[in-house]
């Protein structure tokens, strides 16, 4: 995929302010902050992007403290975890990934007020604009950008469909910004299209198993479904599953979010047409490098960095440009 000016732009300064991280940091070896992860949800997403914030928190010599993963999505879930995090009364940062664009405001933005700085990635609250928005006190939110990710995946599938079918979406949960944006976005590109529709929309509440038995369900309703959208790692999951139970690999076009292993194998099988990599990895980097660079006093982290995506299909996902975004 091409590259905007306005994303060298960006990329320019991000490696600035990930550079004077590091310049910052080892000026100042007795005042290093102690930084903590509090992942959404046990999947391999969030493994990756712990990755990046193990990797920067080794080359920037700082000390990371990482939270259990919680076991199902949600603010009830998150929450005791990031009390926990709290409670324990070292920690200067913590990066995370709310579970809610609403019910984790509050919990946050007590830990905010605890003397914590919050740095957001992979989803948001509020709007997600932390300059003029309804929320604020994070310090930044680094992430896809979701919308374009959805219109991408819509775009593409259009096309594969010669703008015409019926198409449905195997959504996750309503209230997450992430999700919710990759929705609004697939939406919007097959709205480009008068032969299309999208004929039903369902949340799985990141259950792979309630995933396959919602897309079994609509495969059974619309005999002449012509298109999946999974909007995440369970979603992509269970509709390649149901579509793979049902012996519709090819006959129906799967897209699914996240690169997982599986994905890849369903994209290597048939079952999936193409794959949207983000970069979970960079998200973790780039957000402990830019703790240590507001802790070290830089003023000018950027509030809201987006960090990419690549599109995998056949043709190019053992090519090794693309196939370093597949979730190790």
């Amino acid at each position: 995929m091409s590259v905007s000016r306005r994303s060298l732009s960006v990329l320019a300064g991000v490696a600035m302010v990930a550079t004077l991280a590091t310049s910052a940091a080892l000026a100042q070896e007795d005042a290093k902050p102690k930084i903590g992860f509090l992942p959404g949800v046990e999947d391999p997403f969030y493994h990756v992007l712990e990755s990046g914030v193990q990797a920067a928190g080794k080359d920037l010599g700082v000390e990371i403290v990482v939270s259990p993963y919680p076991a199902t999505w949600g603010a009830t879930a998150q929450t005791p975890y990031l009390d926990a995090l709290v409670a324990r009364g070292d920690l200067d940062y913590i990066i995370t990934a709310p579970v809610s664009s609403t019910e984790m405001v509050a919990p946050l933005q007590a830990a905010s007020e605890a003397g914590i700085t919050i740095v957001g990635v992979d989803t948001y609250l509020g709007d997600g604009d932390y300059v003029n928005g309804p929320v604020t006190f994070p310090l930044t939110y680094i992430g896809t950008d979701n919308y374009q990710g959805g219109y991408t995946v819509g775009t593409a599938m259009a096309e594969a469909l010669g703008g015409q079918g019926k198409v449905y979406i195997q959504n996750t949960n309503p209230d997450v910004s992430s999700v919710s944006d990759r929705s609004k976005g697939f939406r919007a590109a097959i709205a480009e299209n008068a032969g299309m529709e999208v004929v039903d929309e369902q949340f799985s509440l990141d259950n792979e198993a309630t995933a396959t038995q919602q897309t079994a369900a609509v495969l059974e309703k619309y005999p002449d479904l012509a298109g999946i959208f999974g909007v995440n790692v369970f979603s992509a999951g269970g509709a390649g599953t149901a579509v793979k139970n049902a012996n519709l690999q090819g006959a129906v076009q799967v897209a699914a979010y996240d690169a997982t292993k599986d994905a890849i194998n369903f994209l290597r099988d048939g079952t999936v047409s193409m794959v949207l990599a983000q970069k979970p990895y960079d998200m973790g980097y780039l957000a402990t490098a830019f703790s240590v660079a507001d802790h070290s006093g830089v003023t000018s982290v950027p509030k809201h960095v987006t960090t990419g995506f690549d599109i995998l299909t056949l043709d190019n996902v053992d090519d090794p440009e693309h196939s370093r975004f597949i979730y190790q």
